[in-house]
């Protein structure tokens, strides 16, 4: 039965998937708009490639090829599928669309089966949080890959994270009853905390507004402060595994500016999900030899 819902999930996060990769280029879309209507600096050849997918009304909105125009057809949207038919080239104009949308299908449902299977909550009693959990991985994999390709973590995606934080904090509140409000508010403490003085400290140049944002909704789904030092952890052991061989090789030097919000969603995924292991084998250790 695991096998078969996990399988399912597997199902739902590529469809998910395929969904967020079409979310985040009308996400930039509408940044490009706010940018240009507010006197902001734009990138005038990314507006005019996809100021197409904010024309017409909810409705009428259909996916494009966003090298030709050409509107979609239900069979080229198939997740995977699709991408592989063609090997990865829109198939009216030819062009190669890239893997950006096909990792984000198998990054996201290959997440959601592997979180079915390691849930740190028992099962049924936590469906509901887990259900939100489900919707919270789309906006967390969306919000990576923005930051991944721009460098920015848009201020909805942020707001609503932090909407599904406080809301996975209820649910665990009224359904399992695991809360510690002094844990939580040190969770937050730490997270954004420390991020909101690097900003504070630097006047943005060490790190974004949008990163201690993302912090807030991280350490709110989090509720831990030590899962929230173990994030801090993880994701900066990450960040030292990618950039210190850039630095040796030359193709990064200390003024290059990597984006740390997609780094902070993986450490918080990985504390998060298991975290509590971790934890108990830490304090199975002997203490002395």
């Amino acid at each position: 039965m695991m096998i078969l819902i996990a399988g399912a999930l597997l199902l739902l996060g590529v469809v998910l998937g395929s969904f967020a990769g079409a979310q985040v280029w009308r996400v930039r879309a509408r940044q490009l708009r706010t940018d240009k209507q507010t006197g902001h600096p734009y990138d005038k050849h990314e507006w005019r490639q996809l100021r197409v997918l904010l024309q017409g009304t909810v409705r009428d909105d259909r996916s494009r090829c966003l090298q030709c125009g050409h509107v979609l057809a239900w069979y080229d949207l198939l997740p995977v599928v699709s991408w592989l038919s063609t090997g990865g080239r829109c198939r009216y104009c030819q062009q190669f669309i890239g893997w950006f949308e096909l990792v984000m299908e198998l990054v996201l449902g290959v997440g959601l089966a592997l979180s079915y299977l390691v849930w740190p909550w028992a099962l049924p009693a936590s469906s509901l949080l887990f259900a939100v959990w489900v919707v919270v991985a789309l906006v967390l994999m969306i919000l990576a890959a923005y930051d991944t390709k721009w460098q920015l973590l848009p201020d909805p995606l942020n707001y609503g994270l932090m909407a599904l934080g406080a809301l996975f904090v209820l649910v665990r509140m009224t359904t399992l009853h695991d809360v510690d409000l002094v844990s939580l508010t040190g969770a937050v403490a730490l997270l954004a905390g420390l991020y909101g003085g690097l900003y504070a400290i630097s006047r943005g140049a060490w790190i974004g507004f949008g990163d201690v944002k993302l912090c807030v909704g991280l350490a709110l789904l989090l509720g831990d402060w030590r899962l929230a030092f173990m994030t801090l952890f993880f994701s900066n052991m990450l960040g030292c595994i990618i950039v210190l061989p850039g630095l040796a090789r030359g193709q990064l030097n200390t003024r290059s500016q990597v984006p740390f919000g997609p780094l902070l969603i993986i450490g918080c995924v990985i504390s998060l999900l298991f975290g509590g292991y971790i934890l108990r084998a830490l304090v199975a250790l002997p203490l002395g030899l």
